[in-house]
């Protein structure tokens, strides 16, 4: 039995999976320590771990990102520079307090935490022989440099050809040194601050500083890297507990006709404004032969500021193990854990984000064939409209998204963390 802590930042894309992780392992016997919102504290306890309390102050603003007045009047790299800098190293000298006192009253055999989760970095930085082995886990897709890709945060393709990966390098130290320079000076004079040693690699690239970096999806819906770093480990996906308590809404059995069934969705981060593509996709499905499920994930359904029409039923969730089975295409916004959700269910999907790592995740939507990439947050009614349509009646899309689905159901995350897990208490006993 193994003493595990899970550090995660409260915001459902982060947390989620890492409960998943919690209680598979908490099932297999190993005590279990969850450091994050107390918003939380059922779901941690419904999984067998227990709950040390993350203040809102070392927190993601404590799950209200899209209420933070002056984030709202960014875009584009300015919003990066904006999350980057004051949502995730902001609350790293409080996150690193924690962590200390965690340190110092448990003798962990290993932490997993969330690659956003910055209070680590102190830790990393300094003698690892005091620390526990470290897995940081991405809730986001693998956004390392390499000489095979482009910078992350562009939702640029991959290129191997010795011009493509000219372009990778110059665009690389532009994006490290100018565009996402800022977060990167951020994250040193934060580590100044501490008395902890500067980051020897880009700010993004920091779990590569981890004893693991564990990516929670398949190789096939990721851009091969020629260079990839030998911590690196692809898991497959990490889903959620399946729904038990979902009561079906009274016209859920319409989804069994004959009708193609659409499910739009903006998550439940980048939802603050459900006019970018819920309600354009309502609008531009209004008059086709189609069933429109919409969730606003978690907004008021009075929220939606257009009339919904007879062919569309909107709620603010809906489990997607329940949903997704009965779903032909997703209409989604990138976020990464809903696209692979869609995935997995062999659902193809058009992607239309740009915030956050939504181009990233749109980009290998479009790579991989299984689906088409808007390559806008705020797409059209006619751009919707045209690209539901192809997704729908070209089998190609299909084809693909089942492709995937195939490649995700060979891999079980949850199970492949638990060996790595066991990997590196292994490695750090025989150096002991």
């Amino acid at each position: 039995m193994a003493e595990i802590l899970i550090a995660g930042l409260s915001a459902a894309g982060h947390i989620t999976p890492l409960l998943a992780v919690a209680g598979g392992l908490a099932h297999r016997g190993d005590r279990v320590t969850v450091l994050t919102s107390p918003r939380h504290a059922a779901k941690v306890s419904a999984c067998g771990a227990r709950l040390h309390r993350l203040p809102p102050e070392a927190d993601l603003a404590d799950g209200q990102v899209d209420e933070i007045p002056e984030r709202a009047e960014l875009s584009g790299l300015r919003k990066l520079n904006f999350d980057i800098t004051e949502l995730f190293i902001g609350p790293m000298p409080r996150q690193a307090e924690i962590l200390t006192q965690l340190f110092a009253e448990n003798r962990f055999d290993a932490v997993i935490v969330d690659t956003t989760f910055f209070g680590i970095l102190p830790f990393l930085l300094g003698s690892r022989a005091s620390v526990p082995p470290v897995l940081m886990f991405t809730p986001m897709p693998l956004m390392i440099a390499s000489r095979d890709t482009g910078p992350a945060g562009l939702g640029m393709l991959p290129s191997t050809t010795p011009l493509g990966r000219l372009r990778n390098r110059a665009l690389t130290a532009l994006s490290h040194n100018v565009l996402l320079g800022p977060s990167h000076r951020a994250a040193n004079r934060r580590l100044d601050a501490m008395n902890a040693p500067r980051l020897p690699v880009f700010v993004l690239d920091a779990g590569l500083l981890a004893d693991r970096l564990i990516v929670p999806t398949v190789p096939a819906f990721d851009y091969p890297r020629s260079d990839l770093p030998a911590n690196v480990r692809y898991v497959g996906p990490v889903h959620p507990a399946p729904a038990r308590t979902f009561r079906r809404p009274s016209w859920w059995n319409e989804l069994a006709g004959e009708r193609p069934v659409v499910h739009v969705t903006q998550g439940t981060v980048d939802n603050a404004d459900l006019g970018r593509l819920l309600e354009p996709t309502i609008e531009a499905l209004a008059g086709e032969d189609v069933i429109v499920v919409a969730t606003t994930g978690g907004r008021d359904v009075s929220d939606l500021k257009i009339p919904v029409p007879p062919n569309t039923y909107v709620a603010e969730f809906i489990p997607h193990d329940v949903l997704l089975p009965k779903v032909d295409v997703m209409v989604s916004n990138g976020g990464y854990g809903a696209v692979q959700r869609a995935l997995c269910a062999g659902v193809p999907l058009v992607v239309a984000g740009d915030t956050e790592d939504k181009p990233e995740v749109a980009a290998r939507v479009g790579w991989s064939g299984a689906g088409i990439n808007l390559r806008t947050g705020s797409p059209t009614r006619r751009a919707l409209r045209n690209a539901i349509g192809a997704v729908l009646h070209n089998p190609h899309y299909r084809n693909c998204a089942r492709n995937l689905q195939t490649a995700f159901a060979r891999r079980d995350g949850v199970a492949e963390i638990a060996l790595v897990l066991d990997e590196v208490i292994a490695e750090r006993a025989m150096r002991v």
